[in-house]
């Protein structure tokens, strides 16, 4: 795991920072260790308060280097709780199950939120042993100065929701792709150390959010046994875009206030670190940032976006399509980094697919009739 760096002198003027996700923390981590004064700002009393504890997916086939090892090389920590998972089960719509397995790896699970041992947690204090001042409930209004935006997602394009919860279920994943649980998405299950994240992750539908969460509890109680001890309802958004910059004014915008998510599943926390640290690049070295992501980020992202428009025609009997071959797969990690990277059938599809993929940035309010739902409360 990585050893705490020492802060260094401070030099410059101070960064001001808005928002304590991982983008946020990273960009003030990779400013703090090059000897800049960083403070940054969070909207909530605590890290990570959105997340309620949440169980996600630091996925880990995007490249052949280990996440983890890249994180270390890159000067971030690795002090936080990180299940390795390779080998787990995933359901069509008829409920056959097809086994899912790498030699590496596949992704880790790790926790979100204020807890000890979650992801959130270990970049603040990183941030923190580095001279960062971090300052909860803390809205900033206004950045003359140099700075980054990282305030989290704009709009929904995505919703993730269900529950976490207590449980005597044996550490595991476990999924659905059925879009009569997750409409052009899939359902999961998370177990770690006898808690649980089971939700419905939907793109489409929002409106019978309780119908699709009800439907995907019942399911995996029936598939895998699962019971629920202390329940407690949870949700998110998402927000996927490709922006045309990423600039704010003169200052970057990162994580997913910029869009900077995977389009077709959601597992965005790569990106979201990688462009906190190529915004503070930007800032130490004067470089353009939208040169940089462009550079780094955009192969894969517009990449996404034509995985999620194939994805989206799929439907269950495409998901089980695709299921068959995966599970004949010896190893699916080599398998989905192919379907990750850029080819010329993708580069030539790009066009076609931006025109069925289309963000809701620019629609900030609830889509619900009759709001009570968990994922957008407070949002206005």
């Amino acid at each position: 795991m990585t050893a705490p760096h020492k802060p260094m002198e401070q030099t410059g003027p101070v960064i001001q920072v808005a928002g304590a996700g991982p983008a946020g923390l990273t960009a003030a981590i990779i400013l703090a260790r090059a000897g800049r004064e960083v403070v940054v700002h969070e909207a909530q009393r605590e890290v990570g308060s959105r997340f309620g504890r949440d169980f996600q997916g630091l996925e880990n086939w995007s490249s052949a280097e280990d996440v983890l090892t890249l994180m270390e090389e890159e000067g971030l920590t690795t002090r936080f709780a990180a299940m390795p998972c390779h080998r787990g089960t995933v359901y069509d719509a008829w409920g056959n199950a097809y086994d899912i397995r790498s030699e590496q790896p596949l992704f880790y699970m790790i926790e979100r939120g204020p807890g000890p041992g979650s992801l959130d947690s270990a970049l603040l204090h990183q941030a923190r042993d580095l001279g960062v001042e971090v300052r909860f409930n803390s809205r900033l209004k206004h950045l003359s100065g140099p700075g980054i935006l990282a305030a989290g997602p704009r709009a929904a394009d995505a919703i993730a929701v269900g529950y976490h919860f207590d449980t005597d279920m044996e550490d595991g994943f476990w999924a659905i792709c059925d879009d009569g649980l997750a409409p052009k998405g899939y359902a999961y299950l998370l177990i770690m150390g006898g808690r649980a994240t089971l939700k419905s992750c939907m793109f489409a539908d929002f409106k019978q959010e309780k119908r699709y969460v009800d439907r995907t509890l019942e399911a995996f109680q029936r598939l895998t046994g699962v019971q629920m001890k202390n329940p407690v309802p949870h949700g998110g958004a998402g927000n996927f875009r490709i922006p045309q910059s990423a600039y704010s004014g003169r200052h970057p915008l990162v994580g997913e206030q910029a869009g900077f998510q995977d389009t077709l599943w959601g597992f965005g926390i790569r990106l979201a670190m990688a462009s906190g640290r190529l915004a503070a690049q930007s800032l130490l070295t004067g470089e353009n940032y939208d040169t940089l992501w462009r550079r780094e980020l955009l192969p894969q992202m517009e990449t996404s976006v034509v995985n999620r428009a194939l994805y989206s025609l799929a439907g269950n009997r495409g998901y089980r399509w695709f299921l068959r071959r995966l599970s004949t797969r010896q190893d699916i990690r080599r398998s989905l980094r192919r379907q990750y990277q850029t080819s010329w059938p993708k580069r030539v599809m790009l066009s076609w697919a931006n025109g069925r993929y289309q963000s809701q940035r620019k629609d900030v309010s609830c889509s619900h009739v009759d709001c009570n739902c968990v994922w957008c409360r407070g949002c206005a």
